[in-house]
């Protein structure tokens, strides 16, 4: 998508549906590539916040539809799709996929999690594996997936859905919890995570905008699944620190939320092959040892220690 072939004249545009952690990673990489920058918060603080630093603020949530669709959406290149389905259905798509198809973007990607696969076992999943999600959370991006998809195939729209495994960068890892030695090594043999740096969801999102193809879908994650253990270990080491005594799950479990039970409950392996074969993508983080070290280093050039935990 070069620049200078949008119908205004006035370069490509990125409209974002939820503006959160991997939305702002995308827009940051396009931003200085000439793009124009806009999206949704729910609200007025964030807003404002969003219009200091450059962005086109719009407010949506499921109770507060755009206020003037068309003219939020005119010129729009491409869409990126973050807000999440809630338990009446995909809000964005309730409210405004008509307004959406009458703004026909070059391309609408839209993300969602490798949660969709379930419990495998610990087997590879790639993405021809079947649907089998054990939460209502994934149960919900299947149902979105799968309307997304239809929306491109009903309106001749370049929709691509992007499966993320769990997510970190700077300002969400396990360092914050480290350093306040609130973090535990868990210890349930053979289970495995898959991980995935924001960066390289970034560079995803762009290397399939200018590689298109409608109904495409990706697993986005690193090359090594881990342990959780491992990982709170490099982060301990990292930053000099020793790491906590291993922990039986077990014994763990008893403390746990519903939602980090949730997470344990599904052990499976993703497979990245496809966006590295399609996309030409190679991953600037392929491990989770590359990844935090490169959160240490952006933490300690922005004069922060980071805060919220690593899935």
């Amino acid at each position: 998508m070069a620049q200078g072939d949008e119908p205004d004249g006035r370069g490509p545009r990125l409209f974002c549906f939820g503006f959160g952690f991997s939305a702002r990673a995308v827009a940051a990489r396009l931003g200085p590539k000439g793009w124009r920058i806009a999206g949704t918060c729910r609200g007025e603080e964030k807003r404002r916040r969003l219009e200091d630093d450059g962005v086109e603020a719009h407010l949506f949530d499921r109770g507060r539809p755009l206020a003037d669709p068309a003219g939020a959406l005119v010129g729009t290149t491409a869409l990126l799709v973050s807000a999440p389905p809630d338990a009446a259905g995909d809000p964005v798509l309730d409210h405004h996929a008509a307004d959406i198809a009458a703004a026909a973007p070059a391309w609408i990607g839209y993300l969602s999690t490798t949660g969709v696969y379930g419990d495998t076992g610990g087997a590879l999943v790639d993405e021809t594996a079947p649907l089998r999600p054990t939460s209502e959370r994934s149960r919900r991006r299947v149902a979105a997936e799968a309307a997304w998809l239809a929306l491109g195939r009903e309106h001749g729209l370049a929709v691509h859905v992007f499966r993320l495994a769990g997510i970190y960068g700077p300002g969400r890892s396990i360092f914050g919890q480290v350093r306040a030695k609130q973090a535990r090594r868990i210890a349930k043999p053979g289970h495995l995570f898959s991980r995935i740096h924001v960066d390289d969801i970034a560079g995803v999102v762009e290397a399939s905008m200018a590689r298109p193809s409608p109904g495409a879908v990706y697993n986005v994650c690193d090359d090594e699944p881990a342990a959780q253990a491992d990982v709170v270990a490099q982060a301990c080491a990292l930053i000099g620190l020793s790491p906590p005594p291993l922990v039986d799950f077990a014994e763990a479990a008893k403390e746990m939320s519903a939602m980090a039970l949730s997470f344990w409950a599904d052990d499976r392996r993703v497979d990245n092959t496809r966006v590295k074969r399609e996309l030409g993508f190679a991953f600037a983080y392929p491990d989770y040892r590359s990844g935090l070290a490169a959160v240490l280093a952006a933490e300690a050039a922005a004069g922060g220690t980071g805060s919220t935990v690593e899935g």
